[in-house]
């Protein structure tokens, strides 16, 4: 921050466009960006003095180094102000800032929804008059605070609230990609800066004052201070002690040697005063008697004040630092042990607040101490459910340090590497996995999990991964190793998730028996993702309620506990009512905290999006999950988002897309034997022919995942594909295979596992029924389901094929409303081939439903040449002849090509085909 005093001279331009902003009353977002020196916290004084007169609320903050590691610390500034307006808040918005200011322990908030919270404080804050927010030295900002105020700040459109934002040009911060608009404030001109000079410091001989003009080079702050400071003890240019001649050296560190001189001049008292509170982020400048009293407050420092380091508040008798500048000489002016000492101090000082009081306890630590060591690892605990896994990787790895004996550091060295590699920090977890490792010895189970976690997620290997973790596992059990139980945890759970990812039964028998042999070490919790991540048909009866009790209370959990979780309430359908808290916390991790779990939250969402018909949130969804897995090297999640995707396409009836999706699956998971993968490419090949009316080829790929009339053990899409298989193979003329598949489902139990796999146990049972009465049984028990809007794709396709059922049995009349209300859930979900198959079912049963031409998926070169053939009056077997196809081949084009064309009978082809447009020739 820039000095108060600094004349506003050569400023006409950023004085005009900061009035502009005062006089909009609100609304908007502002950068000021600069070097330091140059006067953008004279230009925050400025803006801010302009709106307190206009009658504006003022509230300022100001980043400080110190303090740039601890969530929400820059926040708190602006937030301690309005504490009392809180209270006024309704009960979700207060439980929001309860969460951040640590008055409750319920889970952290996302940045969305903090920030919605903020915007909705600031708007109540400006109700009586409009308000303003000066943030100075924001580059010092924590990293969460700066996702809320750019959150904020990109969202002020329409209200009384500004922001403006003080920026150092070259400290990097997360405001650079904030997308706020810039005010740059460069140096001053020749003349402007010559007439500084003169005004401050009259009467320099003429080589003095070009020399100062020549370093300044426009900054107002050198203009100011290298006067004196060549001046005093008759210093001259070239002379001893002169200040450095520009030789490449930055500014800011000239200016530190100025300051410098002063700081030594200084008792030692004095100086340890001023490095207690440069050491924990003393503010400077006007902004710093607008933050929160809980730094260390400097006493007896009249001597620093006197020679320019200090301003003190007349009324408050409130110290600042003059400069930020002043901040840094003080602190690399002192001696390690002086730091140490001051360190020491300030723990002190903060010995209620965890994350601050380790963070100088550890600073002022030289040898092993175990207490330090013990306290840093409670403040990284404190900052992982907080969404700040960044920051817990630090402070693990110096609690490492700090520990006095090897077990305790190999324990939190891994620990280290384990939340860096689910914070994405692929390199820094395998850095602390070799860091870790003595030679000549095996790898301790803290670094196999580790190693092992990069392995899986970055490589796909699942066969490396599962060897490694086996022997870690077994070589405890068998009392090798004598690791802490959160480290057996840690191996169990990452053995459950590579045997889900393997997807192979033997590999998950192996797994049910090494986890027996360890017993009542295995926690309560990875027993629950033993059974929904395995086989919900063996396991799964019970596992529902077991899932719903443990997310009952989601307090104190860390990111990675509650998304195992999800998942397991999504391997039984539960994970509708938990999606709102995923996506209350998936910003905050994606952004500052566990990383590899907020991935999968954003597969969870998008999965809950795609089952609930909200099928372009889902593609929204996949894509951001796709760009963050790509840029973070996950090629494991990466594949998994693309499967999804890939799904979703084919469900849209987008089956070229969705077939170069599946291909890129398939040829990166089946060497790698990632069986979970290579199952979703086939439900993505068995989706996208079903939409095609390819029934042969939907039979195909679905009898590729679980044969008819069983379900393939630890196929995860076994169960979930029981619909497409059993239609398939009614459409193929199966119907035997079909009504085996669909009693297997109810002798499995399926319809006691979850919600949907009874929706779809039900509805299958209808479709195969030869008996009238069980199938109008069964299609009601399937269209009564309380889960059904839940699933409503599911649903339509039983209802379509309910009243396929009825026109043909009795008759236009009873086939209708059901048709109606197929036709209508496929239009709504956006899947034009099946709504154009309904739409043609309706047409046939008497209801004017025209055909939506402007969403009919196009015909193909084949199937427009099949179609010409057929609506020329050629049988099957006379095409297949043409075009050197099998006539059940020809059927299954045929059967793709009506609903494509919005008919349901060959005589119907020639006009169709008609309407169509002209073909183009290349």
């Amino acid at each position: 921050m820039e000095s108060v005093d600094v004349t506003m001279v050569g400023r006409e331009r950023e004085q005009t466009a900061l009035a502009d902003f005062v006089a909009a009353d609100g609304g908007r977002a502002l950068v000021l960006r600069g070097d330091a020196g140059v006067g953008k916290s004279a230009l925050l004084d400025h803006v801010a003095a302009l709106a307190a007169e206009r009658g504006h609320r003022v509230l300022r903050a100001a980043g400080a180094e110190a303090e740039s590691e601890l969530p929400f610390a820059g926040l708190h500034q602006f937030l301690y102000p309005l504490l009392p307006s809180i209270d006024r808040l309704d009960d979700r918005h207060r439980r929001v800032f309860d969460a951040v200011f640590g008055r409750s322990e319920g889970p952290p908030p996302s940045v969305m929804t903090l920030g919605i919270a903020v915007l909705d404080l600031f708007a109540l804050a400006a109700s009586r008059a409009p308000l303003l927010l000066v943030l100075d030295d924001g580059q010092w900002f924590d990293t969460s605070s700066i996702e809320v105020c750019g959150f904020v700040g990109r969202r002020l459109t329409g209200s009384s609230v500004g922001l403006v934002v003080g920026l150092r040009t070259e400290v990097p911060s997360g405001f650079d990609t904030a997308a706020l608009p810039e005010l740059p404030v460069d140096g001053l001109s020749e003349r402007a800066s010559a007439q500084l000079l003169d005004t401050r410091t009259p009467g320099l001989d003429p080589r003095t004052r070009r020399l100062i003009l020549t370093e300044a080079q426009g900054n107002p702050l050198a203009l100011l201070e290298l006067p004196p400071h060549l001046l005093r003890g008759g210093r001259t240019p070239g002379g001893h002690g002169a200040v450095p001649a520009h030789t490449g050296v930055p500014l800011p560190q000239r200016l530190q040697h100025v300051y410098g001189a002063r700081i030594a001049a200084l008792s030692g008292t004095v100086r340890a005063e001023l490095l207690r509170g440069a050491l924990d982020g003393v503010g400077a400048g006007a902004a710093a008697g607008h933050t929160r009293g809980t730094r260390y407050r400097m006493r007896d420092v009249d001597a620093a004040a006197a020679c320019g380091l200090l301003d003190i508040d007349p009324l408050s008798g409130d110290v600042a630092f003059r400069h930020p500048l002043v901040r840094s000489a003080v602190v690399q002016q002192a001696t390690p042990n002086e730091r140490r000492a001051a360190h020491a101090a300030l723990a002190h000082v903060h010995r209620e607040d965890v994350e601050r009081r380790a963070v100088h306890l550890a600073a002022s630590a030289i040898d092993p101490d175990e207490q330090v060591a013990a306290a840093l690892e409670t403040a990284a605990d404190s900052a992982t459910v907080r969404g700040g896994s960044l920051a817990a990787v630090s402070w693990l790895t110096r609690a490492a340090e700090l520990s006095e004996s090897h077990g305790e550091r190999s324990r939190r060295l891994g620990s280290a590497a384990f939340v860096a590699g689910l914070a994405g920090l692929l390199d820094r977890a395998q850095q602390l996995v070799r860091s870790e490792a003595v030679p000549g010895t095996d790898e301790s189970p803290a670094s196999v999990v580790a190693s092992a976690y990069g392995a899986l997620y970055e490589d796909g290997d699942v066969r490396f991964s599962r060897q490694q973790v086996v022997a870690a596992i077994e070589g405890i059990r068998d009392g090798g190793t004598h690791p802490s139980d959160e480290v057996l945890t840690r191996l169990v759970n990452l053995l459950l998730a590579v045997s889900q990812y393997a997807s192979e039964a033997v590999s998950w028998e192996r797994t049910h028996a090494l986890l027996g042999s360890l017993g009542d070490r295995v926690p309560a919790q990875s027993r629950i993702y033993e059974d929904a991540w395995g086989d919900v048909v063996l396991r799964g009866t019970g596992v529902r309620e077991r899932v719903e009790r443990a997310l009952a209370d989601l307090r104190g959990r860390e990111p990675w506990e509650i998304t195992r979780l999800c998942v397991a309430a999504y391997h039984v359908d539960a994970l509708g009512p938990y999606r709102p808290h995923l996506q209350r916390i998936v910003d905050r991790e994606v952004e500052t905290g566990a990383v590899a779990s907020g991935m999968t939250m954003l597969h969870l969402i998008m999965l809950d999006q795609m089952a609930a018909g909200e099928w372009d949130d889902a593609e929204r969804t996949g894509r951001r999950s796709l760009e963050l897995t790509t840029s973070h090297h996950h090629a494991l999640f990466a594949h998994h988002t693309r499967a999804y995707l890939g799904l979703l396409a084919a469900l849209r009836g987008r089956t070229d897309r969705a077939r170069e999706l599946q291909a890129a699956v398939e040829a990166w998971a089946r060497p790698r034997g990632v069986g979970f993968l290579t199952q979703l490419a086939d439900a993505i090949g068995t989706t996208a022919a079903l939409a095609e009316g390819d029934y042969e080829a939907a039979y195909l790929h679905a009898i590729g995942i679980t044969p008819p009339g069983t379900f393939t053990p630890y196929a995860h899409q076994a169960p979930r594909t029981l619909l497409d298989l059993v239609e398939a193979a009614l459409h193929t003329g199966r119907t035997e295979q079909a009504r085996r598949h669909a009693l297997a489902a109810r002798r499995a139990g399926l319809p006691d596992v979850s919600p949907r796999l009874a929706l779809l146990t039900y509805g299958a049972l209808a479709m195969t029924a030869t008996d009238l009465t069980e199938a109008d049984a069964m299609y009601h028990r399937a269209e009564a389901h309380p889960a059904g809007a839940a699933f409503p794709f599911e649903l339509a396709r039983i209802r379509l094929a309910h009243g396929v059922r009825l026109r043909h049995t009795r008759g236009p009349g009873a086939a209708r409303p059901v048709l109606t209300l197929a036709a209508d859930a496929f239009a709504r979900l956006g899947t034009p081939p099946w709504a154009e198959r309904a739409r043609a079912e309706l047409r046939a049963a008497g209801a004017p439903a025209p055909a939506a031409t402007a969403h009919r998926v196009p015909l193909t070169w084949q199937e427009r040449r099949i179609a010409e053939l057929a609506a020329s009056g050629l049988t099957n077997k006379e095409i297949g002849a043409r075009t050197h196809l099998s006539p059940r081949t020809v059927s299954s084009h045929l059967y793709r090509v009506f609903p494509k064309l919005g008919i349901t009978s060959r005589a119907a082809l020639r006009d169709a085909l008609g309407r169509l447009p002209e073909e183009r020739t290349p």
